[in-house]
Order: structure tokens, then C-alpha cells, then sequence
């Protein structure tokens, strides 16, 4: 089937089911794709073995007349985010390369558990600290994305996910995983015209993932479109008892609810959304999207978010505050590289490995990070961005009570190209103005494509739900995709 790889998951596992063709030629066509599709940078390791593997146990089942697992014969790509047992796991850093877990976390277990089978280990921003994938230890990943205008610049894909998003819209794997801590699932997948959605912090077990911000970190999907994301949200979600953090709470059936009728729903409009120097087509886009949630019958209400202006430098100091923290355990004692200069002691070899593994930007983090918690700036910065938070957190639930759920840009631009923002943080960071407020809360956000800019590139639409109503993003998401009929595509070039 020469277009297999043109399918999403809910197509690929309704045509393993039903006999259209076999789990093994949905693996080995992925394969081929992944072991073709090098030039965008998306994969760090390539496990066609496990594919293989989970799509043998699939057709052994079917043939055996058994019930089939949610996912089987789905293959998917594993950000590198995630400990995989007995694969390499570096979170795009030098200071783990070469470091392989003995264990599994607990959304690729789940996601085995299902029936997925692993594609390989994704590309990423390192230790998910990055807006565009050039904070990486391994290079750039590309976007498979370029623009209309004749010229080949290479794009960012986003971040930090974009390894996740680059192969998914290249069509190297149908789904992705991916981590969602300011952004980083709905910001690149925005960029590259997919869907991808952030669940309630706490759906998805962080055991066994690389810690950025623990308080923030949240695992989510990313796929072609809603129903895709819902089906693989909801094998990756679920009670931990190894996540203190982890909701117990059973997983809804979100793909069988999925309704793109909006009848007797109120759709909020966050005034302060509306941002000086944001493009027209994003505004036009927004503006589009909330014709389109009228159409499937919702309300379109005007709501206040005061507190959003101080949403950005609140995440930027929390972020890097309990970063400076997690990371403190990359010392080159245990696991990963070790630096030992010649007569170095033991804080030399700290200093020393510490200084080679990190990345640029993770050294920055790390530095405001330390900054913000020392004793004479704790109460002045940390404590003041935890008063913040809590702010943000009531703007939304006293938003809750005038609409059920928040429309907004994903991001305030589409894709860079990579290199033009790198000399410039604070212009980077500003990717993730519209994500932000909604990871601070701990809310349920997703972004689904809307069109094309005047550069033929994608952009996105971004709707945040209350807590736990996944259900309501998913099918607000859905509305949009059902009316904005997007179904461009990269053209091949690698």
C-alpha cells in the first residue's frame, strides 16, 4: 500500500483490524520513512526492531482471533524526554549521552500496554528548555515546512517538542509523544500544521520522565488531527502511584464522546490576548476560529484574564527555579558524562562536567534559576511569582463562571527560520505568550491548525478547558478542524 504513511492512527488501527493490511507493513513502511527522512534531524535513535515487534504481536493476535489492543499496529515516536528500557535516553544533552535506562516510564508502558510499537527516540530542545529545537546537544531539527517565497531557509519546527512535531507532519511516524511545560507540545504544533494537546496536570504519569519543572511538566499527544490525539492521549493517561503528582481518577473514553456539537457551550475571548505588534493574520485567524465555534453552535463571550501580562515573567522565574533544582543530580558521579581534569577534586569534576554537558541555554536557566532562590532574592522573585500563579489560577476559574472553555492564538507568529531569533532570548521566549498562562494553571490547552499565513505556512488556534474537561478541548479542537478543512502539507524536499 504505497500510502500507508499518509495515515493517522485511528485509520491505521481500524485497517490492522479489519485485515486492509498487516501491522507488519505499517511498521516497515514507517521504518523506511524514518531511515529516509535523516536530513530534518527529527529522530536521536532509530529502534525499528521494537516496531517490528509490537506489529508482529499484533498480527499474532489478530490471527488468533483475539481482541486487539487500543493502539495495535500503531508505531510512534517517543520524545527523548521519556526513559525507555534498555534504549538511550539524553534529553538532548551531552551530560546523558550515552546514558540507557533499565527501566520504562510509565506513559511508554501504557503506550505499549496499548499495542504501540516505538519508532525510534526524538529530537528535542535540551532538557526541554527551547522554543525552536536549536538548544539541542545533537543539532537543529528542521521543519519540513518552507515558505512559499522560492527560497530553502530552514525552519523551526518549535519546541521543545519538535523532533515530535517535525516527524509527525513529515509523515516519519503517524503520532508522537510529546511534553507540554510552557508550550512546548502546542507551540510547535502550531508551527507545523498537527495537532497536539496539553492534558490536566496530573493525567499523565511523570515517572520516568526527565524532569524540567516538575510542578509544570505534563505529558501529552501529538498527531495528525483531534480524534488522533484523543485516542493516544487516552492510552498514555492514568493513576501512578510511583507520581505523588498523579490524578486518581479514571481515564474518560475521549474518542467516543468526540462531538463537534458546541450547542448551549460559551466560548471565552480573553481580552488581554490582544497583544500590540501580533500579525493581522493571526488576528484574522483568531477571529475566524470564533466564527467557526458560533457556527457549531457555542456563544462567543468577551472574558478578562487580568493577571496575563505577568503570566511570562512568572514562568520565567518558576521554570528555571525548579530547574536549577531537578538538575542539580547531573554531577558525573552516577550516570551520564563525566569531566575529571587531571588532580581535579570531586567539586572540580561537578564544575568540570557540569560545564561540558551543559547547553548554553540550560546554563542560563540554571543561573536564574539559583539566582531567584538564593537568600536575598527568594521572597523579591520566587515568592512573588508563586502570588502570580495563584492570581492566573483565579483569572481562570472566575473566568469559568461567564464561558466553559478559552480560545486563543497558539503562538504569536508562525515559523522562524532557525537562527533568526537564536541571539535573542527574551524575543524567543515571547513564543510562548499565549501557552504560558495555561500551564501555570495546570489547565487542559490544545492547538489545531486553522490555515495557512501569506508565506504558506501554518498557523494555529488554541483552545484551554477547565480542569479534568478534556472532553470540551477536544471537541472545541474538533469544531475548528471540521470548519477551517485544513489538509495542506509539506511539499518533499528531504
Amino acid at each position: 500500500m504505497s500510502n500507508i504513511t499518509d495515515l493517522g492512527i485511528k485509520a491505521i488501527r481500524d485497517g490492522v483490524r479489519d485485515g486492509t493490511f498487516s501491522a507488519r507493513e505499517v511498521a516497515e513502511a514507517f521504518n523506511a520513512n524514518v531511515a529516509a527522512g535523516k536530513e530534518l534531524n527529527a529522530f536521536l535513535v532509530e529502534t525499528p526492531e521494537h516496531a517490528l515487534a509490537a506489529a508482529d504481536a499484533a498480527d499474532k493476535a489478530r490471527a488468533a482471533g483475539e481482541e486487539l489492543a487500543p493502539m495495535a499496529g500503531v508505531p510512534v515516536g517517543m520524545k527523548d524526554l521519556f526513559c525507555t528500557d534498555g534504549v538511550e535516553a539524553t534529553a538532548g544533552s551531552h551530560i546523558l549521552e550515552g546514558f540507557t535506562p533499565q527501566y520504562e516510564s510509565t506513559v511508554s508502558a501504557n503506550l505499549w500496554k496499548a499495542g504501540a510499537g516505538m519508532l525510534g527516540k526524538l529530537n528535542m530542545d535540551q532538557f526541554a528548555m527551547g522554543s525552536s529545537n536549536e538548544t539541542s546537544a545533537f543539532g537543529n531539527v528542521i521543519s519540513p515546512w518552507r515558505r512559499n517565497d522560492g527560497g530553502n531557509t530552514d525552519l523551526a519546527p518549535g519546541g521543545s517538542s519538535g523532533g515530535s512535531a517535525s516527524a509527525v507532519s513529515g509523515r516519519l511516524c503517524p503520532a508522537a509523544t510529546g511534553t507540554d511545560t510552557g508550550g512546548s507540545i502546542r507551540q510547535p504544533a502550531a508551527f507545523v500544521g498537527i495537532s497536539g494537546i496539553k492534558p490536566t496536570y496530573g493525567r499523565c504519569s511523570r515517572w520516568g520522565v526527565v524532569a524540567f519543572a516538575s510542578s509544570l511538566d505534563q505529558a501529552g499527544s501529538m498527531a495528525h488531527d483531534v480524534t488522533d490525539c484523543a485516542i493516544m492521549l487516552q492510552a498514555m493517561a492514568g493513576f501512578d502511584p510511583k507520581d505523588a503528582t498523579s490524578l486518581d481518577l479514571p481515564v474518560p473514553d475521549w474518542e467516543n464522546a468526540l462531538s463537534g456539537d458546541l450547542k448551549g457551550k460559551r466560548v471565552g475571548i480573553p481580552k488581554e490576548y490582544r497583544i500590540d505588534g501580533t500579525p493581522k493574520e493571526i488576528d484574522d485567524l483568531w477571529e475566524q476560529g470564533a466564527e467557526w465555534l458560533r457556527d457549531a453552535g457555542a456563544e462567543i463571550v468577551e472574558i478578562s484574564l487580568p493577571h496575563t501580562k505577568y503570566a511570562l515573567p512568572a514562568y520565567y522565574i518558576i521554570a528555571p527555579a525548579e530547574a536549577s533544582s531537578n538538575l542539580a543530580r547531573y554531577d558525573g558521579v552516577r550516570y551520564g558524562q563525566r569531566e575529571l581534569p587531571d588532580g581535579a577534586g570531586l567539586q572540580d569534576m561537578y564544575a568540570a562536567t557540569r560545564a561540558e554537558g551543559f547547553g548554553p541555554e540550560v546554563k542560563r536557566r540554571i543561573m536564574i534559576g539559583t539566582y531567584v532562590l538564593s537568600a536575598g532574592f527568594y521572597d523579591a522573585y520566587y515568592t512573588q511569582a508563586q502570588k502570580v500563579r495563584s492570581l492566573i489560577a483565579r483569572d481562570f476559574e472566575q473566568a469559568w463562571e461567564h464561558c466553559d472553555m478559552i480560545l486563543a492564538p497558539t503562538a504569536p507568529s508562525a515559523a522562524f527560520g532557525l537562527g533568526e531569533k537564536a541571539d535573542d532570548p527574551l524575543a524567543m521566549y515571547l513564543n510562548d505568550v499565549f501557552a504560558v498562562p495555561a500551564s501555570l494553571a495546570g489547565l487542559p490547552a490544545m492547538s489545531v491548525p486553522g490555515g495557512l499565513d501569506g508565506q504558506g505556512l501554518p498557523l494555529g488556534l488554541q483552545i484551554v478547558g477547565k480542569a479534568l474537561d478534556e472532553q470540551s478541548v477536544l471537541n472545541a479542537g474538533l469544531a475548528i478542524e471540521q470548519r477551517a478543512g485544513f489538509t495542506a502539507r509539506p511539499d518533499k524536499w528531504w
